[in-house]
């Protein structure tokens, strides 16, 4: 890795026209893999909730540890590849993801994979800010950067919409360790052509390294997802409380430093800009939105419609498709459009895709399902690739990292937020719907009340009439939980739509 790390192999000349887009294609396979790696446990998840038993609050850890850590990680690894070389921490960061996977794979309990995914938000912490800044180092022609952040945004919606047709097929012929080890061959490709096609770039006048800083950012994000998980159980109610003044506090303290320091480490200033702070806030509601509807239509397809992971996947491909289509065909339209009307109409789409779940409730058919996941695909890659061109075109180029941070935090916390809140609304109205009959040990009994999966499960161990009554039973009440969630995500997406409108009124 060494010799990666300060390699001087030539590469294609940065200058040239296939020079960039040679080192943009390198550039894609880590944003493939980290974005897959975002969904792929959408449909895993009922497999390694019947093979490793995690009650709702560690399965929803399991789905979120991994964003977490990234997003609290992002503005870190973003300033600290603007000192010692974006290049640089690329390799470290794929070579770390890479030997983490493993990990994951074969993981024997719950915990160990949730520590697992930790330590996997760490170096894949490292990959999203390197290749955006170093985009924005490379293309430095708006008209090619525009090309070449659709190109990334893309790719990036590409790969979050077809994580769980990954998944799926994955899954139909091996073990739910696969949807990690699939990290490992794409990383040491990208590893091999690093050195031959990606300049090295940093900032030239960095500021001394923050630790207090991103202790705080850490502090702020961690606490807050904590508490959104754990509010619904009486028993956490007030720890999680504690937990969610602590995020505050912590949120509070990191923004006063960053604007009496000096040399922030993030530069709250571009939060000046309305456009920079709407584009931010649109990236955070598109990736809610995608990872919150996958959460839930993973669950259906396999544990109430009854599809196996693989033809679970191919009923989300029409939205995948059309999720990368989105994302080309929206560049020439953003030229001739204002910015607001498209993100605006973008967010609508998704709206609607939750609106027809919710309205659906038990009567949603796997092609209603499917045609719903169709609108929510052209939604968000319309979307992110329109605010990742106001997000990025409005930093200056020695602070690429920084600014691509913030746009993969938006992301990130899209997606912990997408499933700690829509999550814990659908595990909740479970919860209080489902009826478990008698006959199940004290094990089987929690398990059963606290997911579906674990409900699938106690009902084959049942059998008869109770375990059809019990699966009956979790089936109605999981889907009653999608209506209430599927109206509520309606309902926001309805509220960010309106404030693109409002705050993407000015690039």
């Amino acid at each position: 890795m060494s010799a990666l790390l300060t390699s001087s192999v030539p590469t294609v000349a940065a200058g040239s026209r296939a020079g960039r887009f040679a080192a943009l294609a390198v550039l894609m396979l880590p944003v493939l893999l980290i974005s897959i790696d975002n969904t792929v446990l959408s449909f895993a998840l009922p497999s390694i909730s019947r093979a490793l038993d995690p009650d709702a609050t560690t399965q929803l850890w399991i789905v979120d540890a991994y964003p977490l850590v990234l997003a609290g990680l992002l503005v870190v690894m973003g300033s600290i590849g603007d000192r010692i070389g974006r290049r640089r921490i690329l390799v470290v960061g794929a070579t770390g993801f890479a030997l983490l996977s493993v990990a994951a794979a074969f993981a024997t309990d719950a915990w160990m994979l949730v520590a697992a995914r930790i330590a996997m938000g760490v170096f894949g912490a490292m990959l999203m800010p390197a290749t955006l800044s170093i985009i924005r180092n490379v293309f430095t022609e708006a008209g090619e950067r525009r090309l070449a952040l659709a190109v990334w945004s893309t790719m990036f919606a590409a790969g979050n919409a077809l994580g769980p047709l990954v998944g799926g097929v994955l899954l139909a012929h091996f073990q739910w360790g696969s949807v990690f080890l699939v990290a490992v061959p794409i990383l040491v490709l990208m590893l091999v052509g690093v050195p031959f096609f990606v300049p090295e770039s940093r900032d030239p006048a960095p500021g001394p390294v923050d630790v207090p800083s991103m202790l705080l950012s850490l502090g702020a994000l961690g606490p807050v997802a904590w508490a959104i998980k754990s509010v619904v159980h009486p028993e956490e109610r007030g720890l999680a409380i504690a937990m969610l003044a602590v995020g505050v506090v912590c949120g509070i303290a990191f923004v006063r430093r960053q604007l009496r320091s000096r040399t922030p480490m993030l530069d709250l200033t571009l939060f000046r800009s309305t456009a920079f702070t709407g584009s931010v806030l649109m990236n955070l509601a598109a990736m809610f939105s995608l990872t919150g509807f996958l959460f839930f239509i993973a669950q259906h397809l396999q544990l109430v419609a009854g599809l196996d992971p693989f033809a679970s996947g191919v009923v989300l491909i029409p939205g995948s498709v059309l999720t990368i289509v989105a994302g080309l065909v929206v560049v020439p339209i953003v030229a001739r459009v204002a910015p607001r009307w498209v993100v605006a109409v973008a967010l609508l789409f998704s709206a609607a895709a939750y609106a027809m779940v919710a309205v659906l409730g038990h009567h949603a058919t796997v092609v209603a399902l499917g045609f719903a996941f169709v609108l929510l695909g052209i939604g968000i890659g319309a979307s992110e690739t329109v605010t990742n061109d106001l997000i990025i075109s409005t930093a200056p180029a020695d602070k690429a990292g920084a600014a691509s941070a913030l746009s993969e935090t938006a992301y990130e916390i899209g997606a912990v937020l997408g499933t700690a809140v829509l999550g814990t609304i659908l595990a909740t109205a479970y919860r209080a719907h489902v009826a478990v009959p008698d006959g199940l040990s004290s094990t089987a009994h929690i398990a059963a009340q606290e997911t579906l999966g674990g409900a699938v499960s106690a009902a084959a161990d049942l059998g008869g009439s109770a375990g059809q009554a019990l699966l009956a039973s979790a089936r109605a009440a999981f889907d009653s939980g999608v209506t209430i969630t599927g109206s509520v995500a309606a309902v926001l997406m309805v509220v960010a739509a309106s404030g693109a409108v409002v705050m993407l009124r000015r690039r």
